[in-house]
């Protein structure tokens, strides 16, 4: 039995931008591990773009979702083959997110915080860390707010930088849900999904979402 590939990006906004409590939940559980805070309610704003999609041109298939402190987050899955710069694409992404916030006869204090949180399979950062944090700083490190007022946040997810031969037992998890994502259309046939599926580990919703929807 062979599971959605989630490298495809109609599959990866399926799986998670459904509206269903299985999908949901998912959703909730992939965002706890990769933003690393407490996730208990979450709402796709964006989830009638999985049904319609076929209609449309050039349909956007990221994920737009609002937490329930009103913090709103573009999560995508950037796999395709682009000659656009990328780092430039995501920023632009996070400027757009934060600047379309209505802000008419409120002050600026009001503005909610955004995060772009992309996925993507390529190494783009000189460092070792798969997971990345961008926010504003000056030259030095120094940043230009508060951490509790800095409301623009850039979280990126070098998938390449997984050691994929890494025993599952030394992977913590959000090495575990990379390598589920990058293999879990194998199914059965590769050895640490076969166990990720018969185990009831952290990221069983993702699991169980992904094997709902059978490739």
């Amino acid at each position: 039995m062979r599971s959605a590939n989630l490298l495809n990006d109609f599959a990866f906004k399926y799986v998670f931008g459904e509206d269903c409590k299985e999908a949901n939940d998912a959703l909730k559980s992939l965002l706890t591990v990769f933003l690393e805070r407490s996730v208990n309610k979450v709402v796709v704003k964006n989830s009638e773009m999985v049904k319609d999609y076929s209609k449309m041109k050039s349909p956007r298939l990221d994920l737009l979702v609002e937490f329930d402190d009103r913090t709103t987050l573009d999560l995508e899955m950037q796999l395709r083959q682009t000659k656009d710069n990328l780092p430039i694409r995501f920023s632009y992404y996070l400027a757009r997110l934060h600047g379309s916030q209505e802000l008419e006869g409120k002050y600026y204090g009001e503005l909610k915080e955004t995060i772009v949180l992309v996925f993507f399979n390529v190494n783009l950062i000189d460092n070792n860390r798969m997971c990345n944090t961008f926010t504003l700083r000056n030259e030095e490190g120094l940043s230009f707010v508060e951490e509790s007022q800095d409301r623009m946040k850039l979280r990126t997810v070098e998938m390449a930088k997984l050691d994929l031969n890494k025993p599952l037992k030394d992977m913590n998890e959000q090495e575990k849900m990379i390598y589920y994502f990058l293999n879990c259309h194998k199914g059965m046939e590769d050895s640490k999904i076969k166990v990720m599926i018969e185990s009831d580990g952290g990221d069983s919703n993702v699991r169980k979402a992904c094997r709902n929807h059978i490739g």
